[in-house]
Parts: structure tokens; C-alpha cells; sequence
């Protein structure tokens, strides 16, 4: 089967010990304000948003102590205690979301395994998504969660431009090639600029009022 052509970026992800540290750290760094965005009951969390382009956006993402656990792990890592660590110290790009019009499709061509696909809903919005069920992020968060919308509205389309735009995305891991490999396989070879580097990191280069900044 050939790779998907249509797959794309959907949105980063920033997470914080608390929503609130998040919310601070992005709105000093880019001059934007974050909107809120929600709960997400069965995962135990809650968001707020900045739209970076059409169709895309940054979440801002940490568990939220008014919800219940929800008795599995946390997506994006958020339950790992060197993630807890690093948080602690300051919000973090952790991972991106890829954006497929036909999940299944991109699911069977994938050369690594996101996680099986977990439908949600909030609001007006139904989305299906890819979560392993360690809770661990593909490729140290590299390589992308994959998200399927099934309707035909976007977080990204109501948000204000608020003038951050995103500029490049860049990621070192121990095994670029690995990870260039298996970007191709859902239609992403040139997504994300992959080099070497150990531990595993990402990073994105943001326009904003305040300038160039990177995440």
C-alpha cells in the first residue's frame, strides 16, 4: 500500500505540571494568551489553545486534579515520573499530532505503532485517535500521535489569530534514519527535520509578537 498523501500536521503539544504554569509560560514567551480549551474526562485532563495556521494549533495540555485518574496511564507521558521532573521545572513541547483524512488508510501503511485508535468527543467535536496503552508517546514523541476528525469543524478554525505562526519543526532522536523512515510511511518525510541526538527532543521555531521563539 502507498503512504497517504494527505496526512499533515494537526497540532503540538505543550504540557506543564499545571494548566495554569502552561498557560503562563506560552503567553510570557509569545506575547499570545491561550484560549481555553476543555476536559478530557477519560483521560484525566484539560487544555487550553493557540492557533498557529490554518488547521493547526498548540495544545497546552497537564492533568486535571478536579477529574478522577482515569485508571489507565495518561496520554503523552504525563503520568511517567521523569516527565512529572522535567514539568516541574517548566512546560515542555512533548509531542505533535498528525492529521489523517483516513485513518484506517494511514494506519495501515504506518511503519511504527501509535497506539490503537480511541474515539472521543467533547462538544461539538468527534475525533478518533491513536493512544498507546502504556500512555507512552511514539518514538519518545518524535514520531506522531495520529487523529482522524469526523466532523467537519476544527479546534483551530474559532480560535483568534492571535499572530503566532509556526515556522519549523525540528526533532533529534539516536536513530534519525529510523525516524525519517517511518515518517515517509504516513506520508511525513519532510513534516518534521529529524538529526541526531541523544535523548530524544523536539522542538519548534514560532513567530509571535515577541519575535522568533522556539519551544
Amino acid at each position: 500500500m502507498p503512504p497517504p498523501q494527505e496526512a499533515a500536521l494537526d497540532h503540538l503539544v505543550v504540557a506543564g505540571a499545571t494548566l495554569a504554569q502552561a498557560i503562563e509560560y506560552v503567553a510570557e514567551l509569545t506575547g499570545a494568551v491561550p484560549r481555553p480549551g476543555g476536559q478530557h474526562v477519560v483521560m484525566g485532563t484539560h487544555n487550553a489553545l493557540v492557533k498557529l495556521g490554518d488547521r493547526l494549533f498548540l495544545e497546552l495540555i497537564a492533568i486535571d486534579p478536579t477529574l478522577p485518574p482515569p485508571g489507565r496511564p495518561r496520554w503523552f507521558d504525563l503520568d511517567d515520573v521523569k516527565m512529572q521532573v522535567a514539568l516541574a521545572e517548566r512546560p515542555r513541547l512533548v509531542h505533535w499530532v498528525a492529521r489523517s483524512p483516513d485513518l484506517a488508510r494511514t494506519l495501515a501503511a504506518a511503519g511504527y505503532d501509535p497506539g490503537p485508535v480511541h474515539p472521543m468527543t467533547r462538544g461539538d467535536y468527534r475525533w478518533r485517535i491513536t493512544i498507546p496503552g502504556d500512555g507512552r508517546r511514539p518514538g519518545e514523541g518524535v514520531l506522531p500521535t495520529l487523529i482522524q476528525w469526523d466532523v467537519a469543524a476544527h479546534p483551530a478554525d474559532t480560535l483568534p489569530n492571535a499572530g503566532v505562526a509556526m515556522v519549523e519543526l525540528a526533532a533529534s532522536h539516536p536513530d534519525p534514519k529510523a525516524i525519517r523512515a517511518a515518517l515517509a510511511t504516513i506520508g511525513l518525510p519532510d513534516a518534521v527535520r529529524v538529526t541526531f541526538g541523544s535523548p530524544a527532543r523536539l522542538a519548534a521555531m514560532l513567530r509571535t509578537p515577541r519575535g522568533l521563539v522556539t519551544l
